[in-house]
């Protein structure tokens, strides 16, 4: 069976656009003459699509699509294509739909599997939209039986969770066990570092188990605060890899199943790489997807706007990125200094504009509510708001998107200014903790110096005070990531997290803060994920709330 495998970027809710990249894929192969073409999950609506769902207009739209994909099949005698979409089902008290795989052939629809396992752990909530598939079927096609199935339906392996196999069924060996001739997963499955190599091994055992070629293929793009990295594959009934597409960008490939395939070479990906890889790809969407072709971003001559510069000027040109320096009396001249280097290394546009005169003007008009107390956050973090008001007037001036260059663990523990330095509309780096800040910084110096080697070995600093450094109130980075990283991640409680060897008063006060800062983060531009447990869309934790930690 000669198989067309469309690794795509779809765009939420433009169903037109969607439909005008199936037309395009299905004219665009029809030369090596497929018997099938598979696109995405929810290719025809994007993933995901959240309470679009909800609007009864959106779904009729959808249907309309889908009466389209079996016309369009018409037009190419002999091609089947296999496609995502969300469909209606007629069960009362339900909540009447299902995200669906779909198999156009000769002008109809010949066959239909909906999913079957519905995620909700995460940044998944597909319970809250669809009804799980009431049967699971292979659907024959040209001599095959295709064993069809969607994105979590493959992630019922026991192995892969520990805790406990939150599913009762297994998709896989129930198509199995129904002698599917050849396995097809369609996947929307966000990236995370270090998934690509457990998915990669469930997906060989699958294969081994079910002793039937597996085809995987994942959607790819960024939509909002999810990055799909594609990176999908086809494999033989032992689990060797025959084709792998590559990640982080679209890919079409023909394939011929029944012609003897050479086995590709399958290395996973540096870890540090795929994260660069993944927050490349996540700025330039997001952008694109909004309707922006410029950033701007205050450079402090710091790692952080370093590296949330460089990963702006690799995603959108250097032509479209604007770093502003905004010095005050506490800068210093490395600051400056550093700034301007990291931009001319980098050919983007560099302005400096100084906030001392501003900084004055506001602690004189405050001089009188103000008489008799000692200065403090208040005053240091004005700094920080007239920064992000100037942010914020070359964006309405030049149409310029801000990008806030806080990193995860400022974000954890409230190291961050409300108004401030988290102005921005999208916030590049809020999942990339402050130790893989420094690794980023390394693997874009791998071959020449780029960010200014001051900016990497000087001690981290806002600069709102004199001779002030983020260790005067933090705990050192490399243990405040290992602690976030327990806390957060593994939703580890503070004494599980001493027990493991960090000072029990350091811990507590860790996750206290954590808790604390909980309203900062839901007034966050929406970050992009790179890690298990962001935060956004994938953690919902309430504000006011009164934890006891022991």
């Amino acid at each position: 069976m000669r198989i067309t495998l469309a690794q795509l970027d779809p765009i939420v809710g433009d169903i037109t656009g969607n439909m005008r990249r199936i037309r395009e894929v299905t004219a665009g192969c029809a030369a090596e003459h497929p018997d099938l073409v598979i696109f995405p999950e929810l290719f025809i609506s994007g993933y995901p699509p959240q309470d679009l769902l909800e609007r009864a207009w959106f779904i009729e739209q959808v249907q309309r699509a889908i009466a389209e994909v079996a016309e369009l099949s018409a037009a190419y005698p002999g091609t089947g294509i296999l496609f995502g979409a969300p469909v209606a089902n007629t069960r009362q008290y339900c909540k009447g739909l299902y995200n669906a795989a779909l198999l156009a052939y000769d002008g109809a629809i010949l066959g239909m599997q909906a999913k079957r396992l519905l995620p909700t752990y995460d940044v998944f909530d597909e319970a809250r939209y669809f009804d799980p598939a009431r049967e699971i079927n292979v659907i024959p096609f040209k001599g095959e039986r295709l064993g069809v199935h969607i994105c979590e339906d493959a992630w019922s392996d026991p192995a892969l969770w520990p805790k406990g196999l939150p599913y009762d069924i297994n998709p896989i060996s129930q198509l199995a066990s129904q002698c599917a001739t050849l396995l097809i997963n369609l996947s929307a499955s966000p990236f995370q570092a270090g998934k690509e190599c457990v998915r990669y091994q469930m997906l060989r055992k699958h294969a081994q188990r079910a002793d039937a070629p597996f085809i995987y293929l994942n959607q790819v793009g960024a939509n909002d605060q999810l990055i799909f990295d594609g990176r999908s594959v086809v494999l033989g009934k032992q689990g060797q890899p025959m084709v792998v597409l590559p990640s982080f960008e679209e890919c079409v490939r023909t394939i011929d199943t029944d012609a003897p395939l050479a086995a590709a070479g399958y290395r996973a990906e540096e870890e540090i790489e795929t994260i660069y890889r993944a927050l490349v790809l996540g700025i330039r969407d997001y952008m694109g997807k909004t309707g922006f072709r410029k950033a701007v971003l205050g450079l402090s001559g710091g790692i952080d706007s370093a590296l949330t510069c460089c990963l702006a000027a690799a995603a959108l040109g250097k032509e479209n990125v604007l770093g502003v320096a905004m010095p005050s009396p506490y800068s210093s001249a490395g600051s400056i200094s550093d700034a301007r280097q990291l931009a001319e290394n980098l050919g983007v546009d560099f302005r400096i504009v100084p906030i001392s005169g501003l900084k004055d003007a506001y602690q004189a008009a405050l001089a009188e509510p103000f008489v008799g107390t000692q200065p403090n956050t208040a005053e240091e973090n004005i700094q920080a708001r007239i920064r992000g008001n100037i942010l914020m007037a070359f964006s309405n001036k030049f149409n310029y998107l801000v990008l806030s260059t806080g990193n995860k663990s400022e974000l954890a523990v409230g190291y961050c200014t409300l108004y401030g330095d988290m102005s921005g509309g999208l916030a590049v780096i809020s999942d990339v903790p402050k130790t893989t800040v420094y690794a980023l910084a390394h693997y874009i110096n791998r071959e020449r110096e780029i960010i200014p080697r001051d900016c990497i070995t000087k001690p981290p600093s806002a600069e709102l005070k004199p001779n002030q450094t983020d260790q005067d109130t933090l705990p050192p980075y490399d243990i405040l990531d290992r602690i976030l990283h327990l806390y957060i991640e593994e939703g580890c409680s503070a004494e599980e997290i001493a027990v493991q060897g960090f000072a029990a008063e350091t811990v507590r006060w860790v996750v206290r803060t954590v808790d604390r800062n909980e309203y900062k983060r839901q007034q966050a531009a929406p970050g992009l994920r790179v890690t298990s447990k962001a935060f956004g869309v994938g953690r919902r934790m309430p504000i006011a709330a009164r934890l006891n930690h022991s």
